[in-house]
């Protein structure tokens, strides 16, 4: 018998249809008269009640005192009027029965201990108020930008349809914009670099202009020969807007065999002539098929320049020239 439990019949006897199964009729059951229960046993005692078998109750608040403080509960409850016939419950429909009270509402019954209430943080699993912080407010942020742009969008609305009184047609209304003051990349003139073909250049020493080599890219395709002597020399009066470092492009032909000459830019020649190599790894002494580009760095001031490409004593000059052309680095 459990603790706590002192009643008249054991929970087998409770049952009172237990005469309507076949293990009830095998135990003896019989059809209660006069308010009795089904399962044969002793009878209940007068003023005794019976103590339920079923005592709900919060977790952890059950006491189990043994017998004698079963036995102190009962004695309290003497006074108690006998049971009542099966199926009368004194306190009407609803009403809790005395023999089903729980040990505590008996006196000197076992206290009622309240459950502490578990605390929310680490060590219990309270709500997770960051995560709901955090979700609120993303969502404030995002009802904040939609009304930024709703507003900025109205805003540009009422611009376009002011000073005219709108446009009642439902057409879209032509603004004229002003021309901006500010400079900017694109609207700035670049400046042109200049180029010039070597035959509108001025000549020195043996070299002159000549037409029967096809490739030139010069007027009439003009050109200059005669370069391969001490002494010879094509003359260019260049002028560029900004001061600075650039590059001089020179096309010429070579008979498939390098070349150079001296470069003299502003009276002052260059330390390394020029190189005028067969890039092209020809070997055929055919000009024509032998033209091609080269290019030496020159420092120039702003305005006129004179760049001066020459033959002097060490260079191997035996090149035509068709154009000169500065260029940015």
């Amino acid at each position: 018998m459990a603790a706590g439990n002192d009643g008249a019949k054991t929970p087998e006897d409770d049952d009172p249809f237990g005469y309507l199964y076949a293990d009830g009729q095998a135990a003896g059951a019989q059809p209660p008269t006069g308010g009795g229960y089904g399962y044969p046993g002793p009878a209940a005692q007068p003023g005794v009640p019976r103590t339920s078998y079923n005592q709900v109750r919060a977790v952890g608040e059950r006491q189990y005192g043994g017998h004698a403080q079963a036995h102190h509960a009962h004695a309290a409850q003497a006074h108690v009027p006998q049971q009542q016939a099966y199926g009368q419950q004194p306190g009407g429909y609803g009403q809790p029965h005395p023999q089903y009270a729980a040990p505590e509402t008996y006196p000197g019954g076992a206290p009622t201990r309240p459950t502490p209430p578990v605390a929310a943080g680490r060590g219990g699993r309270g709500p997770n108020t960051r995560g709901l912080l955090i979700g609120a407010v993303a969502v404030v942020a995002v009802v904040v930008i939609g009304i930024a742009a709703a507003v900025i969008s109205n805003t540009g609305n009422e611009d376009d349809n002011a000073g005219g009184g709108g446009n009642p047609t439902g057409t879209p209304t032509q603004v004229s914009e002003s021309p901006s003051t500010d400079p900017s990349p694109s609207s700035q003139p670049t400046q042109e670099l200049p180029k010039q073909d070597a035959a509108t250049l001025k000549l020195g020493g043996s070299a002159a202009l000549a037409k029967d080599i096809k490739g030139a890219e010069g007027a009439d395709g003009a050109y200059v020969t005669g370069f391969n002597a001490i002494g010879s020399s094509v003359t260019w009066q260049a002028n560029v807007a900004t001061a600075g470092s650039y590059r001089l492009y020179v096309r010429y032909a070579i008979p498939a065999v390098d070349a150079n000459a001296t470069l003299t830019v502003n009276d002052e020649a260059n330390s390394n002539p020029i190189g005028l190599k067969n890039f092209v790894h020809s070997s055929d002494p055919n000009l024509e098929k032998n033209w091609q580009t080269t290019w030496a760095p020159v420092t120039l001031k702003e305005g006129m320049n004179t760049i001066k490409l020459s033959c002097e004593q060490g260079n191997q000059c035996d090149a035509i020239f068709d154009w000169l052309e500065i260029r940015t680095g």
